[in-house]
């Protein structure tokens, strides 16, 4: 048998390993979990965790981004256009709307 032969065969048989290694590991794992996981694992998905609330250093710094980038009167006209002069003028709860509006800014949109 040629050494490539042997090298496919070899391969062969740890790939055929290591599915049976990953079997086990299942069958294991189904052995063992009980209901009380199960049951968890169908909670998680359900709780929402809420967005951490987004921050002016935040906003400042995304914006800032965007103005090194060359996109400093596009970064002045989505300020003007939620109602301010600069970033600090701006109401926190509009951080979420700016930072959308943001994201297009230099993505050849």
């Amino acid at each position: 048998m040629s050494k490539m032969a042997e090298m496919a065969q070899t391969i062969e048989e740890l790939r055929t390993a290591a599915a049976s290694i990953n079997a086990a590991a299942d069958w294991l794992y189904q052995q063992f979990s009980g209901d009380d996981d199960k049951a968890q694992a169908t909670e998680a998905p359900a709780k929402k965790e809420p967005k951490p609330e987004l921050k002016l250093e935040d906003v400042r710094a995304v914006l800032a981004e965007k103005s090194r980038a060359g996109h400093t009167a596009e970064v002045r006209a989505l300020l003007q256009k939620h109602g301010a002069a600069k970033l600090s003028e701006i109401d926190p709860a509009n951080y979420e709307a700016l930072m959308k509006d943001a994201e297009v800014i230099g993505n050849g949109s």
